[in-house]
Formats: structure tokens, C-alpha cells, sequence
């Protein structure tokens, strides 16, 4: 079956079902890589991609901003210019209980009976104020990497804004 939309997962209810040790066939989370660039590099300026609300992001979603980032900021900046982290990992496992639509599903399934759902991905619950990535560079290339960090947002299930941390001053971003 393919993957349920964003919109079904994204909003934060009951505790978290973190605890591993309890879950058989935990699916795989679908980040490559949580920092790309060059982290011993001499940054001035430093971006934040801060949620403006509580959610859920699930894993390919979070692949999704980072891949989108970090293409841009490699092809325009260059590897060496700049250094992307993502600060969120996705701890919560999400589950689904599976419904069968068609004919004969009367005999494979049984609806709510016993419905705690199997997992199926991996969600990072995220809240109001937190960080979700953050790329250091210097003064020159600000505005590539909010560009990169607006494109990262457009992928991700919540209302984000860009924060702005350099020597000088501290501004906001829209």
C-alpha cells in the first residue's frame, strides 16, 4: 500500500511510542546524512530553520528538505562555503491500522477489532520555537542560504521561519 498523506500524520496526539526495545519490524528511517559541508570551516553567519508550531515530520519528509538544501547550497555556494546540520531526529514510530477496500475484503480484515495499527515510518515531533536545521556560512552568501532554507521549509508539514544569527546583529527572517 502507499503512504497515507502528510496531513494524516502531522498533528501530535496521545504520548510518543519511542520505545524500541517493545516494537517488532521497526521501519528504517529515510535520512542519508545529518551534516553535509565542511564542519571545521571558519562561518560568520549562522541561519536557523525555526518550527512556528507543534507537529510531526515524518522521515521522508525531512530527506526531502535536506536533499533540497543541500543541492542548492552545494551547486551555488560550493561544499567548502557552507555547513548544514539537521537538528531533529525522528524518534516517534508511527502506526497504521490498514483498511482493505474492494471486493472479498470482509474476509481479510477486522476493522476495529484489536486496531493498534503495525508501524509503518518514523515521525520527529517537533514544537513551537525549536530548531529544525541550521546552516553556518559566511556574510556573503546569506542570501543563497536562506534561499536554500526556503526551499527546505516548502518541503516540511509546518510553518517555518528563518532566523538570522550573525556577528554583528541578531534579525528574523520571514
Amino acid at each position: 500500500m502507499p503512504l497515507r498523506p502528510a496531513r494524516c500524520y502531522r498533528r501530535i496526539k496521545g504520548p510518543p511510542y519511542t520505545r524500541k526495545e517493545y516494537i517488532s519490524s521497526i521501519p528504517p528511517v529515510h535520512i542519508a546524512k545529518f551534516e553535509d559541508g565542511d564542519p571545521k570551516g571558519n562561518f560568520t553567519v549562522t541561519l536557523h530553520l525555526v518550527s512556528m508550531t507543534d507537529a510531526q515530520i515524518r522521515s521522508n519528509a525531512l530527506e526531502a528538505a535536506r536533499l533540497a538544501a543541500t543541492r542548492y547550497l552545494s551547486s551555488e555556494v560550493g561544499s567548502s562555503n557552507y555547513f548544514f546540520k539537521l537538528r531533529i531526529y525522528p524518534h516517534h514510530i508511527l502506526r497504521e491500522n490498514k483498511m482493505i477496500a474492494g471486493a472479498g475484503a470482509d474476509r481479510l480484515q477486522d476493522g476495529m477489532r484489536l486496531a493498534f495499527g503495525t508501524p509503518i515510518g518514523c515521525a520527529a515531533r517537533v514544537h513551537r520555537g525549536q530548531q529544525l536545521i541550521t546552516v553556518k556560512t559566511t556574510e556573503q552568501f546569506i542570501e543563497k542560504a536562506k534561499e536554500a532554507l526556503r526551499r527546505a521549509a516548502s518541503k516540511l508539514p509546518v510553518p517555518c521561519r528563518i532566523v538570522i544569527v550573525g556577528e554583528k546583529k541578531e534579525k528574523v527572517a520571514a
